[in-house]
């Protein structure tokens, strides 16, 4: 149970940095078609540092919930940590980023 909380925490702490900025639409899910639709609702590139950085996190959080029905190996505890780390990395693309 504490690997799926970790996991949701993970994707409020996305999807609260994200929408921190005063965005058109804020950032509703981290699938792609979410992801899709925010970009081109704020007119980013999807090919962006950020919006690949969101990409990411949500591909690893996709593969942490597929692994999360295994036992807990090194291998998603690496995956949970560079979840920290693109987390912190999208943290530092939005601060450094003029306003929207």
């Amino acid at each position: 149970m504490n690997e799926f909380n970790n996991r949701i925490d993970a994707q409020r702490r996305i999807l609260s940095l994200v929408n921190s900025r005063p965005w058109r639409e804020e950032l509703y899910g981290l699938s792609g078609a979410a992801i899709d639709r925010w970009a081109h609702a704020n007119g980013l590139d999807p090919r962006s540092a950020l919006t690949a950085t969101i990409y990411a996190s949500a591909d690893k959080l996709f593969f942490l919930a597929n692994k999360s029905q295994e036992q807990i190996t090194e291998e998603y505890r690496l995956l949970a940590s560079e979840v920290r780390r693109l987390g912190d990395s999208l943290a530092a693309l939005l601060q450094s980023s003029g306003p929207v």
